[in-house]
């Protein structure tokens, strides 16, 4: 069941004044470092947090030894990840030591749970406050009162179920893209995932705001964007009965523009035919606003026993049943898709049927995990767990597998003529631009920088697993 609650104006209106008294306080002059962990949505949290910040008076910095104000935002999908992070913040206990006026604070995923909450108030006295991730709308409070009060703030309510609309945010546009959260949180408790813990039930936008901010960024010149949730198949608002998914991307792609709609998460129990006959009526076209034709649809396992164990609540027929369709539908879409190896109890046969999958659905790239215990959940006190090393080699040999799937389906495209978004500067080679189609494959060309952010045709001419490279061309793209 959804339960979700929008904040009242009166509510955001405190914020803002909250916003306003920091700003009193702080002057000018004072930098906020943001460092962020994890996925998209963490990234969307962290557009919010610097939106309110820079409401706030501050200006953003890429060197935390400039910083008045930094944030960590974390994640905890992996322990490696929460590791990382806390490293990271150990770090900064230098920071602070050498500007006895810094405030740090953490928030996202991984200070959502309460032994990490612990061991923060316990190992770190320099943290000043943490934000869990339903309640980052009251960060100009926290961090009020954490000036005024000269005290730590530790705010954690995972069972907050609230939506707050109208709160500023601060976006890079110049690549083109954005992200928009659609809706937050998570029911469906597969037991090996901590997300529905950390980031509450599952709680919808009203459609009109979600339609507003896309307006919005396409008056601001962005020509892609990236529809966010935990899983957006779910997309259900309060407002509007029987209104789901598939009529929210109906009406995205009535507005006027230009733009590339790409989406995620989605679940196989939840994906539905009529979402692809929707993608399928609204492909990328010049002039208009279109569905990526890519679908990034989470396998996790080949095997349906580990499904059940996993609490998927789909088996690899009905997954199946969906690719088929799919390739119906839409002959060029690109499929990718997320795998686990080594999940508690999985056998051989259970792998070779993750492997045999692969083959079968030649997925364009997959997203792969090692299963990693998750303090909380239902498989971290499963018995059988997988030994490290026969967990390594699964991994090595699957990766091997799709690696080669990878490189095929790419090289189909050498001498071909593609659309795509230039996002920048290659992160590999300075002196080439990275580039993005509507199915999301990566490509890296010679261009002047004035293009990025604009669409261009490329002519491929060579392509590795991950990546292709083309030049640009100019005349009719595929």
């Amino acid at each position: 069941m959804i339960n979700e609650v929008s904040l009242s104006k009166e509510e955001i209106k405190r914020q803002f004044d909250y916003m306003s008294d920091i700003s009193k306080i702080i002057g000018h002059g004072k930098k906020i470092f943001v460092q962020t962990f994890g996925c998209q949505q963490n990234e969307a949290d962290s557009e919010k947090l610097l939106g309110m910040a820079e409401k706030m008076g501050y200006e953003k910095t890429n060197d935390p030894n400039e910083a008045s104000l930094i944030l960590i935002n974390t994640c905890a999908v992996r322990e490696h990840a929460e590791l990382k992070a806390l490293s990271i913040a150990g770090g900064y206990k230098h920071c602070k030591e050498k500007n006895p006026g810094l405030i740090i604070g953490i928030c996202g995923c991984m200070v959502s749970q309460e032994h990490r909450k612990s061991d923060i108030k316990n190992k770190y006295p320099y943290i000043d406050f943490l934000i869990g991730t339903t309640l980052i709308h009251r960060f100009p409070e926290i961090l009020y009162k954490t000036i005024t009060e000269k005290k730590r703030n530790f705010v954690i309510d995972n069972s907050a179920a609230i939506i707050a609309e109208g709160l500023p945010v601060s976006r890079d546009l110049s690549s083109g893209s954005a992200y928009v959260s659609i809706m937050y949180g998570c029911n469906n408790f597969c037991t090996y995932c901590i997300v529905p813990y950390v980031r509450g039930r599952e709680r919808s936008r009203d459609p009109e705001a979600v339609l507003g901010e896309i307006k919005e960024l396409l008056n601001s010149g962005v020509k892609e964007i990236t529809l966010l949730g935990q899983n957006v198949n779910s997309y259900r608002p309060l407002s509007k009965a029987q209104y789901g998914f598939k009529d929210l991307l109906t009406d995205i792609c009535k507005l006027p523009g230009e733009a590339i709609i790409h989406f995620m998460t989605s679940h196989p129990k939840d994906a539905s035919k009529e979402l692809i006959d929707v993608m399928a009526k609204n492909p990328p076209e010049k002039g208009k606003i279109g569905i990526s034709s890519r679908f990034h649809l989470p396998l996790q396992s080949g095997s349906d026993r580990v499904l059940k164990a996993m609490n998927r609540h789909y088996d690899t027929a009905h997954y199946k049943e969906l690719i088929y369709y799919m390739r119906e539908r839409i002959p060029d879409i690109t499929i990718t898709t997320d795998i686990i190896v080594g999940f508690p109890g999985e056998s051989e046969k259970d792998f070779n049927e993750t492997l045999d999958m692969l083959k079968e659905i030649r997925y364009d790239n997959i997203y792969s995990f090692i299963y990693s215990k998750r303090s909380g959940t239902p498989a971290a006190v499963m018995e059988n767990q997988i030994p490290d090393e026969i967990k390594g080699a699964r991994f090595q040999k699957m990766v091997a597998l799709q690696t080669e799937i990878s490189k095929e389906k790419n090289f189909e495209f050498v001498g071909k003529t593609v659309r795509a978004l230039v996002e920048g500067i290659s992160k590999t080679d300075d002196k080439k631009l990275t580039a993005r189609t509507a199915s999301n494959r990566v490509i890296h060309f010679e261009g002047d920088r004035s293009l990025i952010g604009e669409y261009v045709n490329i002519l491929i001419e060579n392509a590795e697993p991950h990546v292709m490279y083309g030049r640009q061309v100019y005349g009719k793209y595929i």
